[in-house]
């Protein structure tokens, strides 16, 4: 076991010295790991529109006072109308003025992009598990095929993370607060959004290429 190891940490320095020290094209890097919040319910809607109007609000101080129009946008998607109405009572409950019509306010627009990643695209597998006591102090996460039935204790690590696979689906969503000459306040964020709901967000996937699905075939004597 020892002399394998050796031998595998000796093969790795070896092809870590042999790397080329130039390529036609930038090497392919993973990012370090970080979190992205998953949409799942209704509630997290009005997370996202607090969150953006705490951001807005940074800068709409920076700007003279005047009432502010949220803009719906053409053939809205349940989200982005949820998304305008949270908003909305978010501002007012902060105390802004909302203006019902566009004249004289400053105007807030909301865009929403889907974009939906090929269904082969990386998983990184999530565990759901219970802690066990090995010793005083000491924790062992047991891992579990499935998860937790209704009442089983979870590690609260464990349930910081979505369960299931990692979603094909995210959506960016920018907020943009401008007058007739200039932004005077914009934010942007990313999340992921569950397969089956792409109908609350407006999202029609393609449908597949037919072309591709017809096969030509050449007949050769009489019929």
């Amino acid at each position: 076991m020892v002399l394998k190891l050796t031998m595998a940490v000796a093969a790795g320095l070896i092809l870590s010295g042999c790397a080329a020290r130039y390529t036609p094209t930038p090497l392919a890097a993973n990012f370090p790991s970080t979190k992205q919040a998953k949409l799942q319910a209704s509630y997290h809607w009005s997370i996202v529109a607090g969150a953006v109007e705490r951001q807005l609000a940074v800068e709409l101080k920076k700007t003279p006072t005047r009432p502010l129009f949220i803009a719906m946008p053409a053939d809205p998607s349940p989200f982005q109308r949820a998304l305008v109405t949270q908003l909305t009572t978010a501002l007012v409950n902060d105390g802004y003025t909302v203006a019902r019509a566009p004249a004289g306010a400053l105007k807030i627009d909301l865009e929403v992009q889907a974009l939906v990643f090929a269904a082969n695209r990386p998983q990184y597998r999530q565990y759901f598990g219970q802690r066990m006591p090995l010793a005083s102090g000491v924790w062992m996460a047991r891992e579990l095929t499935a998860p937790p039935v209704e009442n089983e204790p979870l590690d609260p690590v464990d349930s910081e993370f979505a369960p299931g696979a990692t979603p094909r689906t995210e959506i960016i969503v920018t907020i943009s607060v401008s007058d007739q000459y200039r932004y005077l306040a914009r934010s942007t964020s990313a999340y992921y959004v569950a397969d089956a709901d792409h109908a609350l967000y407006g999202i029609t996937e393609p449908e597949p290429d037919s072309t591709r699905l017809t096969r030509v075939f050449k007949v050769r004597g009489d019929l």
